[in-house]
């Protein structure tokens, strides 16, 4: 039995082999170079709003006195005595004027 002719040679496969080897090895050399490079974070938590602090009290308005309010009104009827009326009024005339005394007798 012959060689065939178109079966290649032994030696001629190690070229393009070694490529494809080398070209292998170089991707996954650059793949977990860059997979090392990147780190995964997890995605954050859902965002929950929170409202925001109620505002702070105002200061109480200053002080203003009032006076308490005046005791309830009793209504009082005056006390009431009952009197007489006067006797109606009569004019006196005066006393006629008295006899003025005899003068003095001179000697």
């Amino acid at each position: 039995m012959t060689a065939m002719a178109s079966s290649p040679k032994r030696g001629h496969n190690w070229p393009p082999m070694a490529m494809a080897l080398a070209i292998v090895l170089i991707s996954t050399t650059v793949v977990s170079a860059a997979a090392d490079s990147y780190i995964y974070s997890s995605p954050p938590p859902p965002y929950v709003y929170k409202s925001p602090p109620p505002p702070s009290p105002s200061p109480p308005p200053p002080y203003v006195y009032k006076s308490p309010p005046p005791p309830p009104y009793e209504h009082k009827d005056p006390s009431y005595e009952y009197k007489s009326p006067p006797p109606p009024y009569v004019y006196k005339s005066p006393p006629p004027p008295s006899p003025s005394p005899p003068p003095p007798y001179v000697y």
